[in-house]
């Protein structure tokens, strides 16, 4: 049985990270025009080619798990939003892909670390903390969009 076609912006996008969560690389690399551009500012890398974007990730550690939280579109603009957990730390992930002819193209990915920035002092006033035992917020889900949006993919 072949996988689904992935045909919108937002299956593509969507279909890029649940393929990652199997541990389906092909399938992930299916979804990559050859030459995809992918940068993390945070960091400072960028990398060229779906081949090389696959095997990154195809070497990190394993163990991790990816829960997509919202994909939106708005004609070949896709925004996506994922959790990743790993030994139990939470990472997000906040993704804007351009996406043409079933291939995302280019993306930049700006990710984080529960806890791993400390909040300026500045700020202290006017922030509460999470009650103990909870870390982050009750869920992971944002806000819902409009509905507008995923019918613009």
């Amino acid at each position: 049985m072949s996988p689904k076609k992935l045909r919108t912006p937002i299956e593509v996008v969507r279909g890029f990270w649940e393929r990652m969560e199997a541990r389906d690389w092909q399938g992930a690399r299916e979804t990559l025009a050859d030459d995809v551009v992918v940068v993390w500012p945070a960091t400072l890398e960028r990398f060229e080619g779906g081949d090389l974007f696959i095997a990154m990730n195809a070497a990190y550690p394993e163990g991790w798990h990816i829960s997509v939280q919202a994909v939106m579109a708005q004609k070949h603009d896709v925004l996506a939003w994922v959790t990743v957990t790993l030994d139990g730390q939470r990472s997000w992930c906040s993704q804007r892909a351009t996406v043409h002819n079933q291939k995302i193209m280019n993306a930049v990915e700006l990710w984080t670390d529960e806890g791993g920035v400390t909040a300026p002092t500045w700020r202290k006033p006017f922030a509460s903390q999470p009650p103990v035992g909870q870390t982050g917020p009750a869920t992971d889900t944002p806000p819902e969009p409009p509905a507008s949006n995923e019918e613009l993919s």
